[in-house]
């Protein structure tokens, strides 16, 4: 058994809406034998190896079903059990997930195991190390026959544990953790920014983030001052809150020197260090602070170190969030209590067992050390790591109670007194930190500090939220909840309108069309296209851009306000959507174009890849309605309203679907032309003659009359205005500024040439209509390639599609060859060509696009049509705008013929298709739906 494939699906995709792996994987051999087969040893040592297994319901949904599964008849098969343990072994390491599928490619043997992960290393680590476990735990009969590098040293425990601890070290800690959940918790969407504690919370100007608890509120001045403990001291001090006598001192003399000043016992700690680090408490003698001077040395990263008097009294850490105090825990430093058997190197390893211990601030306790500091205190009590502690002695391996070094925490925020509370915050808000933490010592928080003393021994930025989300006594406290509810207070948003668009042709002009009609209504638009990512009008990044990253581009811009996403199928595909959510989203159309790649070998393969984007929408889906593959998406949408699109008037399904009250956009016929017709809740709005729209060329591109009914649809979805939308589409044209490769028309020179970067045999079928509906006085010409990564089929198809539309072919290939050889395409495209009627003479091979775009301009004459399918559309739009013609002549301007009647709505569908009424409207019901493993 091995993994031939592997896709790491960021966000929502075929297999699930939220982040899932995906392996293909070869059973080999093993596809005959199934888990009962192979034997009972194999399950009882995978269940002794994973007993949380017993635990995962799969198909019975009940623990235990998996067991089931295992044992009953046959079995069941290894990719199945692959799946699982995947699972579990992310669970060991403290990863709540439980998602997974399972199912065979159609190929013998191989399958797609899919589950669930959280962090995209930890994940992928889960499946491989599942794959040794099940490889080492086959019969040696067996793993003589597998393909697999056995690895005569596995230990299985030993593998496991250093998984745990690596899992653990790429997990957010517990605070950056508690927030982020708190945050899911209020449906504020959140990013990682880094591999450590750097989180966005919300999307584009409504962003804030958090570096640990420190957020993109905390004012920096307030940092500086709480990490400098001598201004945080001084600054208290004059407002008259309690602080002990404190000194700076450059020396351990100087030091000592201090403290016999102040009176012993002392306090020696850094200026500028966190977490209790180097800090020594209740010193009584000049060697002591000598000592604790060379620990605060350590920790240090100025050479000033702080003496000050040591007050008596409960450690405790009282937090103010948005100058409220809301939690306060008097924490324990880190301890064993003796039994009067074990030593104090046994009661350590008996502590760290608990299973809320762990290291640093993976979990919620830390685990003891026996280090330096807790050497010297066993010492200077007169014992030994080997010292048994009689029975119920409590022995502190700390003078200080952080749980980032052992300690404990009991809450008591309900019962610190008053004028404890305004203490606290009036502290934080002195220093001025939005989230602040007092370190406050008193015998007794339930009592007033002006009646029994007490001090603020230190203020702390970004302080840790361990201690009051799960306390080890006394009642956690939601004190992420109280930061996030201060980012976004009520009625602040934290999420932009996001927009996606998919479908095979048409993606970037519409994308591009309703990105001018939002920049015109006065938003700030982040667009992600297969041109690039663009910002405000303005190219930020070149290239394909339709994947996640790209979308997370835009939003993390701070500036972006409204979002429009281009999902291509390929990142569909490879790695999913990059956000969970859009609140409308649109399918174009699904027609044959890269198929035969990523496993979609079909038109209906390739609709349910792109229905991820209408199953991520949650207000409106906007389909298609000539199109049978986007009506029967309808179904699978969860929104609140489907928003068809027809150019066909007499659209049975959209007709019933408009009497329900639904939405729709038509192309009705009159008069004039051709009219954009809104129609919502029995409303009958008037929007634009198509003819009006300059992308339409008049209304003769038909598909960019699709374009703009799609994108006038999903702005009006978004509640802009009619006449903005108005303006929005008469203002917006395929001029190669605007919407370069899209359909650019240049009429400069005596004949007309139009650039488009169609590449599939619908694109080069709507151009190729285009190019009948203009009443051409010359002749037609078109210089065409196809991918080379394309079916053979594929390129028969195009050539089939432009025979007898042109009067002169020029075959070329694309800069990429995509593994094709030189001219091949352009040969293949030729052969095609004859096999359509099309004469030999008419037909030229001129594999470099470069030359192939100068001969088809050197071609043409007066009133003759150029039609160029580039694949460099910024050198091709060059080449016609720098070609010089002699011959200057009158420019001929082509007129409309007609327009072919879209597909009667009867025809599309299959006779078992049935429809569904609802508050929605009208829609085809969908077939199978299949639930996870």
């Amino acid at each position: 058994m091995k993994i031939v494939s592997t896709n790491v699906f960021v966000g929502p995709n075929i297999w699930s809406g939220f982040p899932v792996i995906r392996h293909v994987i070869d059973l080999g051999i093993l596809e005959s034998w199934p888990s009962a087969k192979i034997g009972s040893e194999f399950v009882e040592g995978l269940i002794f190896a994973l007993p949380g297994l017993a635990s995962h319901g799969c198909s019975y949904g009940e623990a235990g079903g998996f067991l089931r599964r295992l044992r009953e008849d046959d079995g069941t098969w290894m990719g199945h059990i692959l799946e699982h343990c995947a699972i579990e072994v992310q669970n060991v390491a403290g990863t709540d997930v439980s998602f997974g599928r399972t199912r065979g490619t159609g190929e013998l043997g191989k399958y797609n195991m899919v589950y669930a992960y959280r962090q995209r290393e930890v994940g992928l680590a889960a499946g491989e190390l599942a794959l040794r476990l099940l490889m080492h735990l086959l019969p040696q009969s067996l793993q003589d026959q597998v393909e697999h590098a056995f690895d005569p040293a596995f230990d299985w425990q030993t593998e496991l544990r250093d998984f745990v601890l690596d899992a653990q070290s790429k997990e957010l800690g517990p605070s950056t953790g508690s927030l982020v959940k708190a945050a899911q918790e209020r449906d504020i969407p959140w990013i990682r920014l880094n591999e450590g504690s750097l989180v966005q919370f919300g999307y584009g100007k409504n962003q804030r983030r958090i570096q640990a608890t420190i957020t993109s509120e905390t004012r920096h001045i307030a940092v500086e001052i709480s990490c400098d403990k001598e201004d945080t001291h001084n600054l208290l001090n004059d407002l008259g809150l309690p602080v002990p006598q404190q000194r700076i001192v450059y020396s351990a003399n100087e030091a000592i020197e201090a403290a016999r000043m102040m009176g012993f016992p002392v306090v020696v700690k850094p200026l500028d260090a966190n977490h209790g680090r180097g800090v020594s408490i209740n010193l009584n003698k000049d060697e002591e602070v000598e000592a604790g001077f060379a620990e605060a040395k350590e920790h240090s990263k100025s050479s000033a170190i702080l003496v000050e008097s040591f007050v008596t009294g409960f450690d405790h850490r009282m937090l103010v969030v948005n100058n409220k105090l809301i939690a306060v825990a008097k924490r324990v430093p880190g301890h064993v209590v003796g039994d009067g058997k074990h030593t104090i190197t046994e009661l350590v390893d008996f502590v760290n067992q608990d299973p809320r211990r762990g290291i640093g601030h993976q979990k919620v306790l830390t685990n003891l050390e026996i280090d330096n500091q807790a050497k010297r205190l066993i010492a200077d009590a007169g014992h030994t790591t080997d010292t048994v502690l009689p029975i119920g002695v409590t022995f502190y391996l700390r003078t200080t109670a952080n749980l980032s070094t052992g300690g404990t925490a009991i809450d008591l925020t309900d019962v610190a007194h008053p004028d404890n509370r305004e203490m606290a915050e009036r502290a934080i808000i002195a220093v001025g930190l939005d989230v602040g933490g007092v370190d406050f010592l008193i015998d007794d928080i339930t009592k007033s500090y002006k009646d029994i003393g007490g001090a603020i021994v230190e203020v702390n930025a970004a302080p840790g939220f361990r201690m009051h989300v799960a306390p080890s006594e006394g009642l956690p406290r939601d004190v992420a909840g109280k930061v996030i509810d201060m980012l976004f207070p009520l009625g602040r948003q934290s999420r932009i309108p996001i927009a996606t668009i998919t479908g095979t042709n048409g993606k970037t002009t519409t994308s591009r069309m309703l990105g001018h009609i939002m920049k015109t209504s006065g938003k700030i638009v982040g667009m992600t296209s297969t041109d690039g990512v663009y910002v405000d009008g303005k190219l930020s990044v070149k290239g394909d851009m339709t994947g996640p990253k790209s979308a997370l581009m835009v939003l993390r811009d701070p500036a972006v306000d409204f979002a429009v996403m281009e999902a291509a199928r390929g990142g569909l595909a490879r790695s999913g959507l990059g956000y969970r959510h859009s609140d409308v989203a649109a399918c174009l159309n699904v027609t044959a174009d890269h198929l035969g790649m990523s496993g979609i070998e079909t038109v209906e393969q390739l609709a349910v890849v792109k229905r991820v984007v209408i199953e991520s929408a949650t207000n409106t889906a906007v389909l298609n309605a000539d199109d049978i593959e986007c009506l029967k998406m309808a179904d699978y949408a969860d929104v609140e309203s489907i928003f068809y699109v027809t150019i066909d008037p007499g659209h049975t399904l959209v007709k019933e679907h408009i009497k329900a009250g639904g939405k729709a956009i038509v192309l009705e016929q009159g008069m004039s032309g051709d009219m954009l017709t809104i129609y919502d809740k029995g409303l009958h709005l008037p929007v634009l003659w198509s003819h009006l729209i300059p992308a339409t060329l008049e209304g003769k591109a038909v598909h960019n009359v699709q374009n703009a009914m799609f994108a006038a649809a999903m702005a009006y979805s978004f509640g802009v205005d009619l006449d903005n939308i108005r303006n929005g589409l008469r203002t917006f044209d395929t001029s190669y500024f605007q919407a370069p490769g899209r359909m650019n028309v240049f009429d400069e020179h005596p004949f007309k040439v139009i650039l488009d970067y169609g590449h599939n045999p619908a694109a080069l079928a709507a151009m190729a209509g285009l190019a009948d509906r203009l009443d051409v006085q010359g002749r037609r010409i078109v210089v065409v390639s196809m991918p080379g990564d394309r079916r053979d089929l594929d390129v028969a198809d195009a050539a089939h599609i432009l025979a007898g539309h042109f009067d002169h072919y020029i075959c070329k290939a694309d800069d990429d060859r995509r593994s094709r050889g030189y001219d091949e395409i352009p040969q293949l495209l030729k052969s095609q060509f004859l096999k359509n009627g099309v004469p030999d003479n008419q037909i030229f091979i001129i594999p470099n696009e470069e030359d192939a775009v100068a001969a088809g301009l050197k071609m043409a004459e007066l009133g003759d049509l150029v039609m160029i399918f580039g694949d460099n559309s910024q050198r091709c739009w060059k080449q016609i705008t720098s070609f010089n013609m002699q011959d200057q002549n009158t420019h001929v301007a082509p007129t409309l013929i007609g327009v072919e009647a879209p597909v009667p709505f009867e025809e599309m569908i299959d006779s078992d298709l049935s429809m569904v009424r609802d508050a929605r409207g009208v829609r085809l019901a969908r077939g199978h739906f299949e639930e996870a493993d």
